[in-house]
């Protein structure tokens, strides 16, 4: 008999909120992710501790899989139109204590995917890029471990 942390793990939530530090790389491109490789019938959004802007290294990683932000743009936690969520997933520190802190009083499941921040990457724009790819292939292995492989 698994032991309820087990069951967890393996049960899909009904909505999941993705949370990095500005919305604008890691919380966008698992959102996609999320979106692309979930059943439709989940609840997926994203959001930052602070709004950031739009990345056009994002659009352009994510187009490599065929999957696109559309007109979506940035957003903050107290921008959501939604706040019930099962799961929340962390890809920062700051987003990490800031979900923590968001949900102290309910019985929500925070989970913290540490995710490198690729701004800081130099170098040409494929060296570039390839700090993106990274990010992006690195979420994708976690939501499909996490939700899809189980």
């Amino acid at each position: 008999m698994p032991n309820p942390s087990e069951q967890s793990q393996h049960r899909r939530p009904g909505a999941v909120l993705f949370v990095c530090g500005m919305n604008a790389i890691r919380s966008p491109i698992a959102e996609a992710l999320a979106r692309a490789l979930l059943p439709s019938g989940i609840y997926i959004a994203s959001a930052g501790v602070k709004r950031g802007e739009r990345d056009g290294f994002v659009d352009a990683v994510l187009e490599e899989e065929g999957l696109s932000l559309g007109r979506r743009q940035p957003q903050t936690l107290e921008d959501l139109e939604d706040d019930y969520f099962d799961l929340v997933v962390t890809l920062s520190p700051e987003a990490h204590h800031a979900a923590l802190e968001l949900t102290r009083s309910s019985a929500v499941e925070v989970v913290y995917w540490p995710t490198p921040d690729p701004t800081g990457t130099t170098g040409t724009r494929e060296q570039i890029l390839d700090a993106y790819r990274d990010v992006r292939d690195r979420l994708k292995r976690h939501i499909i471990d996490r939700f899809v492989a189980g």
